[in-house]
């Protein structure tokens, strides 16, 4: 009977320590999910002892005509190579084709014109963490009785600026004069990341995405907004998603047209061996087969092919960087390039890049102005060395899960594709996946009213089935 008694004691000790293990699992797991805020200092010198000046001021862009004079200058002694015969795009930016812009740039492209549209949504700066943070913050014209806005963070990426988002702002701040209904009308925040375009560069190291989430998150909190929606690609598709891990109690939903996976398992790599044969069992529809099969050509030919710039500006950003800051032809070639084969690959193949079949010359030259003015191309490359130095799948926001409700609209053109199966591992309230019907990387800026349309039925869903519950 003691014996009896003694193992009775032993199993309930066995089940007390795998009941303390699974609840401390449990807990410890929950509290793990959020991401710290960071709460850094990138201004000049020591941070100061007195309060941070929080208030928000008006900003316009402005030029000067000692600018635009040294701007033409420039142009004017530039040296052009002569590219290699029949070469299109296959070598980078073709000069004849850049000979060609060059010359719209002296002779047409209006940049006072240009100005004035950039204008045309309101503007503003305020201090945050120590730096001035540009954002363009456009309010909707008219609302329904008894409605609110929802506010929507847009973040954009590198090379582009916060001029993306100029053609899908008017279908979100008011849907139904473009025929999408009233039912959600937003309220559309873009702000520039530090380094990039009119918000000002930090000053200090290590300045990464989860500074960006955490700065973003403050100028959410200062407008007013307790809860958001948040929408990125490229840059913004991480500084969105760790402004999710962070705040996963304000982010009502996360939509993202670029999505990527740094954290790859043992399953993932067997996909790419047998997907092609064996979708059904990875999880794979038809759709991702066709965009990342054969492997070899799709995905790793294309990630040697495409990503010397990144492999650049992960390491060793201010020496290239230097000589575009120096000359507008460079800046140019140097991101026309990534808007021709981001848009479509087969643009390589192209004398002209196919530049003009999803962008004009004017919208181009308009996010390359931002840079050039702002002298901003050297700082905005270095977010890829403050991101990628520690290498892939070191940090802790590539560990952590995102809970927020997720929508995601895959682009045929994107470089890399990620499947759903993938993207739930991080993703793991996903509730929209869409596979859009045309469009490659700059979604915003080529396909404003497909990606409108997806933010829509995206938010219509979270709302209408109350996916989201404040905590």
């Amino acid at each position: 009977d003691f014996y009896s008694s003694l193992a009775g004691i032993m199993l309930l000790e066995v089940f007390l320590v795998l009941g303390t293990l699974l609840i401390y699992f449990l807990f410890s797991k929950k509290k793990e999910e959020t991401l710290p805020f960071k709460d850094g200092w990138w201004g000049r010198g020591q941070k100061p002892v007195t309060t941070e000046d929080s208030s928000i001021r008006p900003f316009k862009v402005e030029t000067t005509e000692e600018e635009l004079s040294d701007l033409f200058r420039r142009l004017d002694q530039a040296r052009f190579t002569e590219p290699l015969e029949n070469s299109c795009f296959h070598y980078g930016t073709n000069s004849m084709h850049l000979r060609k812009v060059v010359s719209y740039w002296k002779n047409q492209f209006n940049w006072k014109k240009q100005v004035e549209v950039l204008n045309k949504y309101p503007q503003f700066k305020t201090k945050i963490q120590g730096i001035d943070i540009h954002f363009v913050h456009v309010k909707p014209p008219r609302l329904p009785e008894g409605q609110a806005a929802k506010p929507l963070l847009m973040v954009h990426g590198w090379p582009g600026s916060f001029y993306e988002f100029y053609k899908i702002i008017p279908l979100l701040t008011d849907p139904a004069s473009h025929g999408l209904g009233d039912e959600h009308i937003f309220e559309v925040i873009c702000p520039s990341i530090p380094g990039y375009g009119f918000s000002e560069a930090p000053h200090k190291k290590d300045f990464n995405s989860v500074s960006g989430a955490s700065v973003f998150y403050e100028l959410m909190l200062r407008l007013g907004f307790n809860e958001f929606y948040t929408q990125g690609g490229d840059w913004g598709w991480l500084i969105c998603t760790n402004l999710a891990q962070i705040a996963p109690n304000h982010v009502k939903g996360l939509h993202l047209n670029v999505v990527s996976v740094s954290k790859l398992g043992f399953t993932h790599l067997l996909s790419v061996l047998l997907g092609r044969y064996f979708p059904g069992l990875f999880g794979f529809q038809d759709e991702d087969v066709r965009r990342m099969f054969p492997f070899l050509k799709k995905g790793l030919y294309r990630i040697l092919t495409e990503s010397g710039y990144a492999h650049i500006q992960a390491t060793k950003p201010d020496t290239v960087g230097c000589g575009l800051n120096d000359s507008p032809v460079g800046l140019a070639a140097y991101i026309l390039e990534k808007f021709s084969s981001w848009t479509d690959m087969e643009f390589q193949n192209l004398e002209d890049g196919g530049l003009e079949r999803k962008f004009s010359l004017d919208d181009l030259l308009t996010n390359i102005m931002i840079y050039w003015v702002s002298g901003c191309i050297v700082s905005s490359m270095r977010f890829y060395k403050e991101n990628l130095q520690k290498g892939i799948g070191t940090q802790k926001h590539e560990k952590l899960t995102v809970q927020v409700p997720t929508g995601i609209a895959s682009f045929p053109n994107e470089i890399l594709h990620t499947p759903q199966a993938w993207a739930k591992k991080k993703y793991t309230n996903i509730v929209s996946f869409h596979f859009m019907p045309r469009g490659g990387h700059f979604a915003a800026f080529e396909e404003p009213e497909l990606l409108a349309k997806d933010i829509l039925q995206f938010v219509d869903k979270v709302e209408r089935e109350q996916l989201w519950k404040r905590k």
